[in-house]
């Protein structure tokens, strides 16, 4: 029997020995079987999203519930980024040893099992550490969903694939708040966490039927728990000192002395890639151009489609309108980009490249921002803004995405895909970061919000850059894979 199908069958977990189910042969052979995987993965994708947009609101109640102050309480959301952007790429690369399906479904069962223990929490403590839980499920959940969905789609529908789950994290972004505020007003702050264990039950069963196994693994005999530790360090202290950045005007000797850390571990952590027999990160893998071009520019894509969260609601109610006004007004943003993310590769001539839809996103947010800038900032004028700006990030990561995970061999996509969501959760931050930051800025404020909206234009022009030096593709690579 072929290795590659022995190891497809049998995975080695510590401590037990676990199969990968493959999908029943009727949904298998299913010509629209690759849409249902994708379908589940949205599941996902959309509750990933709707977590990190509903939690901050729960801010207020938790401080009266526990008795705690604001800085306890926003441990709530900084522990899970924390969590989750230092085990992204560990999550991936076990993943591509040990089996996507597996480990996608076993952090959707962590995910779900840590939401039901959120909403039952007793104390803060308890809460924050069963956010540690739920942020490491999912890890396990979207370091695998790009994966997943690039491993199942056929390579020429790799960009509507990837579009179509871009949709799901939109519309996840964009009903967070509402439905966050809706649920906190009326049932109370522990049913937001509630919410998720039905979701998750229902996302569970349908993986366990509808994803295919993992047929491309990249096997290596030990994991590197240093290049781990080391990569965890960088990270942690990197967000915590553009946490501690954006909460002060100046640089605060604790963002400063996080900075050295980060930056002593990031070279640790490179050198340890260099030197490792089986690194975390395989230096290849990073080697061909379109990989660190799409990386650079997904970081900066999510860093202007973030900005702007924190941007207009600020300024706007700074003017007098109140927050759901703010609210509405910012919907217009994860709308376009949800239009924009499932009707591109459709609407778009086909024979264009990944490259060219990269540019014409890229020169799509450029024309925004620049609105953004000449245009009085009120509720009146920024939803056409708004819209146009969702449409060029609709239209820019889906297919700067598939231009990074085509770059990628199948036995590799779930380090690929952490990669990816390392660049999107760190490009959030930033970008929350960098926008406050400048509106602490002498100046600027809410009433000349010129720095922040430089900012995400700088940004915008980093991205269009790296787009420009990725080299052009009419299509993907083939990855001539046909899973159970």
């Amino acid at each position: 029997m072929p290795s590659d199908v022995r190891a497809a069958r049998t995975v080695r977990l510590p401590g037990a020995l676990i199969r990968e189910r493959p999908r029943p042969e009727r949904i298998r052979a299913h010509p629209a079987a690759w849409r249902l995987a994708v379908a589940t993965v949205c599941f996902g994708a959309f509750m990933g999203q709707l977590d990190a947009g509903i939690v901050s609101l729960t801010y207020a109640d938790l401080r009266t519930g526990f008795g705690a102050s604001l800085t306890a309480v926003t441990w709530v959301s900084l522990a899970y980024l924390l969590t989750l952007v230092a085990l992204l790429l560990p999550a991936g690369r076990l993943s591509d040893a040990h089996g996507r399906k597996l480990l996608y479904l076993y952090g959707f069962v962590v995910f779900t099992a840590a939401s039901a223990g959120c909403a039952l929490a007793p104390t803060l403590p308890v809460l924050i550490t069963l956010r540690v839980v739920q942020a490491a499920g999912a890890a396990l959940m979207q370091a695998n969903s790009v994966a997943l969905v690039s491993t199942s789609a056929p390579s020429g529908r790799l960009r509507a694939a990837l579009g179509v789950q871009a949709t799901a994290q939109a519309l996840g972004l964009a009903l967070g708040p509402l439905a966050g505020g809706a649920l906190v007003t009326t049932l109370g702050w522990r049913w937001i966490f509630a919410l998720n264990v039905p979701v998750g039950l229902v996302a569970v069963v349908a993986g366990h039927f509808l994803l295919p196994r993992t047929r491309q693994r990249q096997h290596a005999p030990g994991f590197d728990l240093h290049g781990t530790a080391l990569l965890a360090v960088a990270t942690t202290c990197t967000l915590l000192a553009l946490s501690a950045l954006s909460s002060a005007p100046a640089l605060p000797w604790p963002a400063a002395a996080a900075l050295l850390v980060a930056a002593g571990a990031g070279a640790g952590f490179v050198r340890r890639q260099r030197a490792a027999p089986h690194p975390l990160l395989p230096p290849e893998l990073l080697r061909p151009r379109p990989v660190r071009a799409g990386l650079a520019g997904a970081l900066c894509g999510y860093l202007v489609l973030f900005g702007p969260m924190v941007l207009v609601p600020f300024v706007l109610t700074a003017h007098g309108t109140d927050a759901l006004g703010a609210g509405l007004v910012l919907v217009w943003l994860p709308a376009g980009f949800a239009t924009a993310a499932a009707t591109a590769d459709r609407a778009l001539p086909r024979r264009w490249s990944p490259r060219a839809r990269c540019l014409l996103g890229a020169v799509l947010v450029l024309a925004a921002l620049a609105a953004l800038y000449v245009l009085p900032f009120t509720a009146a004028t920024l939803p056409p803004a708004l819209v146009l700006l969702g449409l060029g990030l609709g239209v820019f990561l889906p297919a700067n995405n598939a231009v990074i995970m085509g770059a990628v061999p199948a036995r590799c996509s779930g380090t690929g895909g952490g990669l990816v969501n390392m660049a999107r959760a760190t490009g959030s931050a930033l970008g929350v970061a960098l926008v406050t930051l400048a509106l602490h800025l002498p100046g600027t404020g809410a009433r000349t919000p010129h720095g922040p909206v430089l900012v995400l234009l700088a940004s915008a022009a980093l991205a269009l850059a790296t787009t420009v030096r990725t080299p052009p593709t009419r299509t993907l690579p083939r990855q001539g894979r046909r899973a159970a």
